[in-house]
This record gives C-alpha cells, structure tokens and sequence, in this order.
C-alpha cells in the first residue's frame, strides 16, 4: 500500500503545540534529529532511549525508559556463539531514578535504580554509553562516535491530535570499547566489525499497540524498516541507509512470518524493499503487571535480498546482520 510522501522537515520545530496537541508542522520527516519533545504531564506519555550494539560476539541491547507511571529499564546480552543470554530488567514506580532530554542528540540519558545502572552522554561528535548491571556480571563502556554527513530517519507519527509518536531511527553507528562479563572476561568491541542502532522515542501513545521492526547494518549499508503502528497515518518508517545517505523509502511495506516458529525466514516487501531476514536466535519475553504488558518476540539474524535508492539503484542487503521482531504492549 502506498502512502502519500509527507514533507521532508529541514529547520527545527517543536512536536507540540502549547497546549500539548501536535504540532500539525511537525508531521513529516528529518534526516537529522529536528524535533523539540515538548511533552507534558502525565496522559499516555512515553519516553525511551534504546541502544542495541551489535559485535562479532555479542549482541547487546539497553533501554532507559519513562511510561508515566514507572521506568521499564534493562540490559540484556546474547553470546552469539554459545547462544547464552544474560538480562537484567527494573521497573520503577513513578519513573523515579530516569533522567530523559527533550531532543535527540544532546543532553544526557540516564537510569539508576533496581539493580541497573546506565548513562547515554550525547553531544555533537558522538555519544558515551556507561552501563552497568552488577546482578548479572555485566559492564559497558562505548563511544559511538557521529561521522561528519551521517544521517538518521527522524518520523512523526500522527495518528490524531492528541495521540503521536515522534522517533528516531539511527542504524549503522560505528562504535568501539569494552564489554565486561564475569566469568567470561573482558571483549574489545571494534569500530571495524560493530555498530550501534538508536532508536529515540518521545510521545503519546495509545494504550494498546503493536509493531513490527526490523534493522540491520554491514559497513557502508544498512536498513531501517517498520510496520503495523504506522499503517493509516501517512507516515513510515522505513529506509535505506548507503555510506551513511539516507534513502526515505514512503510506501507501507508486507511482513510475513511465522508466528508459529520464530526461527523461520521472515519476508518483508514492498514497490523498493524485497528483503529476506534469517533468523539464528529468538529472544521471547512477557511481561504482566497489572495496567501494564508486553509480549515481544525479537530475532536476531541475517538480511539477504535488495532495497532502492531513490534514484532507482537496487543496493544487496546480503550480509547485513540485525533483528526483526513483533511486539505487543498495553501500556
């Protein structure tokens, strides 16, 4: 299905409008971080930094995250070789202990409380990630740093006047340091074999949702794509990333999968995207806790297939590793 292109957004605006509506000026999309959050009080507002970092070895993910009534916070490691998982999730009443910025790309990010400890610094070159989870044996310390001319899928997603999410989509970051594991020792995390994948999230959502994502990287290429939470509102999240150029790619795109084996090949296609995503480890979670639930089903794997650029060029996604996943929350 075809969604009329919205506007490409080049100078800063905000999301909202004084009294807390969105901002109709803001619907559109950015290749660097534009929008000014703005939001306010309480009323279905969420507000979220995810990292996922992806080595030869490992495969990490961290969330620092408000839901207005308690920070869903955590870390979590997959050991790529011996498929062992590692996590470590906190939930907090009230948010107390998150600090989140009212934009992305600048200020700091952090969490502290319940057994994780983790501190996104963003500034104009880069970003620093501190975390730390003591109960599983876990630290972390990387540099994510901002190549001149890198862009990032930025997308307003309007779905009425008091409902809309405002996201960031960056794939493909370079990123080095350390990742620390007891019992396993200490892993040099390489600019030349990794990348990180931000995904920024400030809005008002509904109170039952769900999505499909997927991203993956290689160097030089990588793929941003969603689905499910977007259809109706004219706006996608879905692009081509080719030596750090974005390639805004507007149309809705067809997921097929198998919710009966996880591990099956996924399809994801559309008039520019004919992407095949092959699953090696699925990590299954639940979460039940009154008002709040989550059900997600996230695979790690690899791309095969192409995608377009917008001058008509079919780039090969073989090789890009990532995830694609189906997530259900009532929040």
């Amino acid at each position: 299905m075809s969604a009329l292109p919205l506007p490409e957004i080049t100078a800063a605006v905000d999301l909202c409008l004084p009294n807390g509506r969105l901002n109709p000026a803001a619907v559109g999309w950015t290749r660097q971080p534009l929008h000014r959050a703005g939001l306010r009080g309480w009323g279905r507002t969420k507000r979220w930094e995810y990292w996922g970092i992806v080595t030869p070895r490992h495969i990490v993910g961290l969330v620092v995250s408000s839901l207005d009534y308690a920070a869903v916070n955590g870390v979590y490691v997959l050991d790529r070789e011996t498929g062992v998982e590692l996590a470590k999730d906190a939930v907090v009443p009230f948010a107390r202990g998150v600090r989140l910025p009212d934009g992305s790309g600048a200020g700091t990010a952090s969490a502290r409380g319940g057994g994780v400890d983790i501190v996104v610094e963003q500034r104009s070159d880069g970003t620093t990630i501190r975390a730390a989870a003591p109960a599983i044996g876990f630290g972390m310390d990387l540099e994510v740093p901002l190549p001149q001319g890198h862009e990032s899928l930025g997308v307003v997603v309007p779905w009425s006047a008091k409902r809309f999410q405002y996201t960031v989509k960056d794939v493909g970051r370079p990123v080095s340091g350390e990742l620390r594991l007891d019992g396993s020792g200490e892993f040099t995390v390489d600019a030349a074999d990794s990348f990180a994948v931000l995904d920024h999230g400030r809005g008002r959502w509904p109170y039952r949702i769900s999505w499909n994502w997927a991203a993956g990287a290689a160097p030089g290429r990588a793929i941003q794509l969603g689905g499910r939470w977007t259809d109706g509102t004219g706006s996608t999240e879905n692009a081509l990333f080719v030596d750090g150029r974005l390639h805004k790619i507007h149309e809705e795109l067809a997921w097929s999968y198998d919710p009966a084996d996880w591990l099956r090949p996924w399809r994801i296609t559309g008039p520019r995207v004919e992407a095949d995503f092959h699953p090696f480890h699925l990590r299954a979670t639940r979460t039940e806790l009154g008002l709040l639930g989550n059900r997600t089903n996230q695979c790690f794997g690899r791309f095969t297939g192409r995608a377009r650029t917008d001058d008509g060029e079919w780039i090969a996604l073989d090789g890009l590793t990532g995830w694609a996943e189906e997530v259900h929350n009532r929040w």
